[in-house]
């Protein structure tokens, strides 16, 4: 279930594009044509999918305050997280590289329609993104994290592959010239933001049982009702014998 939860808030919800605007070079280059925003979407996928889950290891045995402490006692002071972001680049950048020979192996079309984003990878604030929030959301397993990673390169791949399509078929609608390009993309990234946050409502809340608080009803007895009425009555008997 916690699974299942995290997957589906990390693609509408927490989505990278719609909910942190992280990808958004790319998002932007790379989404003119559909062919295109599926490869790069996809090589998105394989870069997050690794990436989380080995800096997860990275920052639950290295990193952390204690985290040595498997090599010996004399290693449980040492706290390294200040190498978080340099052991997170130089994994993200390892992983990038394997992608780009990959598809320049097997796909020499796409790497050419890709070009310089490709390798850029290695510095998409997307990829990046998905480990830090992933230390800092501190994901208590190893196989969550790969749940995290794996969602959050399909929230970024359904972004931009929803805008590569929108855009196409902008060319052939008439869009006021000072909209045109950048512009109508902004808005229509925007509206598509407000919809994917939407979801918030379906996947959040009405987890905890909804306990009725118990009514508190006022008894009091007749005696003491009547009682109260003659103290008031003698009261302003009194007042009216020393006005008099």
């Amino acid at each position: 279930m916690e699974h299942i939860e995290l997957f589906f808030k990390s693609i509408f919800i927490d989505n990278m594009v719609f909910a942190t605007f992280l990808g958004m070079c790319s998002y932007l280059a790379v989404s003119k044509k559909v062919a295109t925003a599926v490869g790069l979407g996809a090589a998105v996928i394989f870069v997050l999918a690794v990436t989380v889950p080995l800096n997860w290891l990275l920052d639950q045995y290295i990193l952390q305050e204690g985290a040595l402490s498997w090599l010996g006692a004399e290693y449980a002071q040492y706290d390294l997280s200040f190498l978080s972001f340099i052991m997170f680049i130089a994994t993200i950048a390892t992983m990038v590289q394997l992608v780009e020979i990959i598809v320049e192996k097997f796909s020499p079309a796409l790497y050419n329609s890709l070009g310089i984003f490709l390798p850029l990878i290695a510095v998409n604030c997307a990829i990046l993104g998905g480990s830090l929030f992933m230390q800092s959301r501190e994901i208590p397993s190893l196989g969550l994290a790969l749940t995290y990673g794996v969602a959050s390169g399909i929230g970024w791949f359904l972004a931009i592959l929803a805008i590569a399509a929108i855009r196409e078929k902008i060319r052939y609608s008439s869009v006021p010239p000072a909209l045109r390009g950048l512009g109508i993309t902004f808005i229509t990234t925007g509206l598509m933001a407000i919809g994917f946050m939407s979801f918030g409502g379906m996947l959040t809340g009405g987890d905890e049982p909804v306990t009725e608080k118990p009514k508190v009803e006022a008894n009091i007895e007749k005696k003491e009702v009547k009682k109260a009425a003659k103290e008031i009555v003698a009261e302003n008997t009194n007042i009216k014998l020393v006005e008099e």
